[in-house]
C-alpha cells in the first residue's frame, strides 16, 4: 500500500460519487451551482479530515462493541465546528446550503471511512485517504454544480456565459436534471474504464504471443 494510491484511489478506481455511489444526497440537492458545489465539498472535505485523524488516534481505545455511535459523535463534533465557522465567516453560503451542513453526520462517505479505513490504519495513511476521498468528492460537485448552473442558468459564478438567445431548460437546476447528469457522468467513466480495460487485455495478449 502506498500513499500515492490511497490518495487517488478517491478520484477515480473507488470515486465516491460515481463508482461508488455514496453522498448521493447533498450531490442531488446542493449542485445547483458551482460555489455551492465548492462550499459543499470544502466542508465534507474538513469534517473527513477531521473525523479520520480523531479516529485513526482513538482506534486502540474506543470498544468495538460501540464503535459505530462514537464514530458518530466524532464526526457530529467536526460538523459543528465547520457549521459555526460557516455561519460565521460565509452566511450567505451557509444560508443556501441550509440543512445539508448538518447532516454531513449521516454522509455515508465519512462514516464508511471512518468504519473501513481510519479505524484500521495509522495517522499519516488515514490522513490521505480522507484528503483523496474528500478531494474526489469535491471536485465532483464542482463539475456537477458547475454544469448545472450554466445549463440551468446560463451563468457561471453569477455571471452569463451563454448566448442571448440560450432558453436554459429549468430541469438542470432541480434534482431530476440532477440525476440526469450523475448518469451521464458515471455511463461516461464506465466508457472510459471499459475501454481501458480492453486495452490492457490487447496488450498483455500482444505480450503473451510475442
Amino acid at each position: 500500500m502506498s500513499a500515492r494510491t490511497e490518495f487517488l484511489k478517491g478520484f477515480w478506481e473507488e470515486n465516491p460519487t460515481f463508482r461508488i455511489i455514496l453522498g448521493m444526497c447533498p450531490t442531488m440537492a446542493v449542485t445547483t451551482s458551482l460555489i455551492n458545489g465548492i462550499g459543499m465539498g470544502l466542508a465534507t472535505l474538513g469534517v473527513l479530515l477531521g473525523s479520520n485523524v480523531a479516529i485513526s488516534l482513538l482506534r486502540n481505545f474506543i470498544p468495538s462493541q460501540i464503535r459505530i455511535p462514537a464514530f458518530i459523535v466524532v464526526i457530529a463534533s467536526f460538523v459543528t465546528i465547520i457549521d459555526l465557522f460557516m455561519h460565521a465567516y460565509t452566511p450567505a453560503l451557509h444560508a443556501a446550503l441550509g440543512i445539508f451542513i448538518p447532516l454531513i453526520v449521516v454522509n455515508c462517505i465519512i462514516l464508511g471511512r471512518a468504519e473501513a479505513f481510519a479505524s484500521k490504519h495509522g495517522l499519516w495513511f488515514s490522513i490521505v485517504d480522507a484528503a483523496g476521498m474528500g478531494l474526489g468528492f469535491t471536485l465532483n460537485l464542482i463539475i456537477l454544480g458547475g454544469l448545472r448552473e450554466i445549463f440551468g442558468a446560463g451563468q457561471l459564478l453569477g455571471r452569463p456565459v451563454a448566448p442571448e438567445f440560450f432558453q436554459a431548460p429549468l430541469v438542470m437546476i432541480l434534482p431530476p436534471g440532477a440525476f440526469l447528469l450523475v448518469g451521464f457522468l458515471i455511463a461516461t467513466m464506465n466508457i472510459i474504464r471499459r475501454r481501458a480495460e480492453i486495452r490492457r487485455a490487447a496488450e498483455r495478449k500482444e505480450m503473451v504471443h510475442a
